[in-house]
């Protein structure tokens, strides 16, 4: 697409979509209003729990990805108002696109943190050794998105260079669909592996349930059930935006404002505020006896690798 013709078409016979500017139609002002103010609470509770709850990682995570998605949702308010401006258009796409990955990677983290109290026996891989890996890759994935974005924002008066970016963006949206699909692939196996009592390995002093007694607490269900909701919900919302970039920007997809709001913002919403009230700092706390024992095992299982 090129992205500068949107501005230059001089078509005075019937009003059509590009004459609108670069969304192909202009942004309804009071749900750009809403997700920003749905955004902006979501990303105040992440804050203080985080703080409340000393979870640090929260910050660069699924805060992070709440102040992402108020930049990008604000620039849609501000093209509501000037849907010919290219600069908020250009905003809202660098922002819109990366913003769910940094709460990938709080997933990794508290799939991990999982991992370390049902037994890491029971994981291919130490739970330290989990989470390096899924969230150097989801890091990978965020600046390929971003390198993308900013290519196709700021090449809009080029089309080959456009295409371009769109092309970068789709495939780091790909590649997280690939760590999705991995991590819950892993997520599943571990599960299986616990209930069954199939340990990949025998690790002393990290059986937290001894036998007999090996029943997964209604606060680590209730971290699973959210943790597999926000999944699928960013799961969904990457399938549709690969969907829309695949089908180009001057698509059907991408010009269809209510794919975009239910499928992208309200799908982050919604991944965002499973994590506001099933919040690892509550449903993942341990007792001073089984985060000692936990902790053993985790640190003598790494030493043996």
């Amino acid at each position: 697409m090129n992205l500068g013709s949107v501005f230059a078409s001089t078509t005075t016979s019937t009003t059509t979509a590009t004459s609108v500017g670069p969304y192909h139609y202009v942004p309804t002002e009071w749900i750009c209003i809403l997700f920003v103010v749905l955004y902006s609470i979501s990303t105040v509770l992440h804050l203080g729990q985080a703080l409340k709850y000393k979870l640090w990682w929260m910050i660069p995570t699924a805060t992070f990805a709440g102040i992402l998605e108020i930049l990008g949702w604000s620039a849609r308010l501000w093209s509501s108002r000037n849907p010919k401006l290219l600069t908020p258009y250009e905003m809202q796409i660098v922002g819109t696109i990366i913003a769910p990955t940094p709460l990938v990677a709080a997933n990794f983290i508290i799939l991990g943190r999982i991992i370390a109290q049902v037994g890491p026996q029971y994981s291919r891989l130490t739970p330290r050794k989990y989470t390096i890996i899924f969230c150097c890759f989801d890091i990978a994935c965020l600046v390929v998105q971003a390198v993308g974005g900013a290519s196709a924002a700021h090449s809009a008066n080029t089309k080959s260079s456009a295409s371009m970016g769109a092309n970068i963006m789709l495939g780091g949206i790909a590649a997280q669909l690939f760590a999705i699909v991995v991590y819950v692939t892993m997520a599943v196996e571990i599960l299986l592996h616990f209930k069954h009592n199939a340990p990949f390995r025998y690790v002393e002093q990290s059986r937290i349930f001894e036998k007999g007694s090996r029943t997964v607490s209604k606060k680590l269900r209730l971290m699973l059930c959210g943790m597999a909701f926000c999944t699928l919900c960013v799961f969904i919302r990457s399938v549709y935006r690969t969907v829309e970039l695949a089908d180009g920007w001057d698509g059907p997809v991408i010009s269809t404002e209510r794919y975009f709001d239910w499928l992208d913002g309200g799908l982050v919403t919604l991944a965002m505020y499973t994590l506001n009230f099933l919040h690892p700092g509550i449903l993942l706390k341990e007792d001073d006896s089984t985060a000692h024992g936990s902790q053993q095992g985790t640190d003598e299982e790494s030493s043996r690798t």
